[in-house]
């Protein structure tokens, strides 16, 4: 995948395992409650099954999703937008570009976990194909206890 400028200026840029300490900070800010670290994210984004994608803001990272690809199945791992480039338009982009890269490595499914209470995600899933496959009680961390996360799928095969 090469840079791509959209909507509102957002670009898209493959990242690897170089530009793990920038996605490392992005999931951090967007996910403070349940952190990764730089060096898992560089083995997720290690082809040949995985990959990440970096949304930015002219020079500015703004987003991130890293996703894996087995067989024909596919997974967002994680995938967030800083607060301040949010309703411009990169989440959904950050989504298609998964789905392209996931189609050309083989995938006909994508699937993704979302917080139950995350209705700003879970309004951009449903708008991009995605409906609910099950639910994962007390899965997601918080300050102040845990909640549920719902298994959601896309499919890959019909566009």
């Amino acid at each position: 995948m090469t840079a791509a400028t959209g909507r509102g200026g957002i670009a898209l840029h493959p990242a690897g395992p170089l530009e793990a300490a920038v996605v490392a900070a992005l999931q951090q800010a967007c996910f403070p409650d349940d952190p990764w670290d730089e060096a898992s994210i560089a083995t997720l984004a290690c082809p040949p099954g995985g990959f990440a994608v970096l949304a930015l803001n002219g020079e500015e990272p703004i987003g991130f999703a890293l996703a894996r690809v087995a067989a024909e199945d596919a997974e967002i791992l994680a995938i967030g937008v800083l607060p301040s480039g949010r309703r411009a338009g990169a989440g959904r982009r950050l989504v298609d570009a998964v789905s392209t890269g996931a189609r050309r490595l083989g995938a006909t499914a994508l699937f993704l976990e979302v917080a139950e209470d995350n209705e700003a995600a879970r309004s951009l899933y449903k708008a991009c194909g995605f409906f609910s496959v099950g639910r994962r009680p007390g899965y997601y961390k918080r300050r102040d206890g845990r909640v549920a996360a719902l298994v959601l799928r896309h499919d890959l095969s019909a566009g």
